[in-house]
């Protein structure tokens, strides 16, 4: 899977799971992959505050990206 392959699943992830954060006020930015491994996204609006946020990163944004880019081994946020 070439970088910008890569990038698109993982554009796809974050739309299939964008309007579960947006309903809590909430969204999600892609910053960077990093070696093709490594996704740097940026929790923005209600999720930075949200006790939960780091729940909803491992289990939700993660899982979600791991599904259409099986090569991804973490998922962070970077405030």
């Amino acid at each position: 899977m070439s970088s910008e392959e890569l990038k698109l699943n993982v554009e796809k992830a974050l739309d299939e799971i964008r309007p579960f954060l947006q309903s809590d006020g909430g969204d999600i930015n892609l910053l960077s992959i990093d070696e093709d491994k490594l996704v740097k996204v940026q929790l923005v609006g209600a999720c930075t505050s949200c006790s939960v946020n780091q729940m909803t990163l491992k289990s939700g944004v993660e899982m979600t990206i791991k599904k259409y880019a099986p090569q991804i081994e973490r998922v962070i946020n970077v405030e």
